[in-house]
């Protein structure tokens, strides 16, 4: 089994589409459709009723955007990067191509 690209709580740069060059962090990571939900990408106005709750009105939702727009970003090298299998003390880790650290 080969090692996940993109998971939960890391950082990402979107490569295209209306937020090309922006990053956020990953909330979550859906394997089987392919795609995440990212905090500050591709984010719609939802239409919110007003209920006991809530007060109701537009919100602002992230909406799901698909993994091969996504890049784990480097801070190292300050833009986004490929990941290869390596190792960290011992276990397998994600190693960024770029800079040769683990992500």
């Amino acid at each position: 089994m080969s090692i996940a690209r993109i998971r939960k709580n890391d950082t990402v740069i979107c490569t295209s589409g209306n937020d090309a060059g922006k990053t956020g962090t990953v909330l979550s990571v859906d394997p089987k459709k392919g795609t995440a939900i990212v905090g500050g990408l591709n984010v719609h106005k939802k239409a919110l009723r007003r209920t006991e709750k809530t007060a109701g009105g537009l919100v602002d939702k992230e909406l799901p955007i698909r993994l091969c727009k996504l890049m784990p970003y480097d801070p190292a090298a300050k833009r986004g990067t490929r990941v290869k299998a390596g190792e960290k003390d011992g276990k397998k880790a994600r190693v960024s191509v770029k800079s040769g650290k683990p992500l």
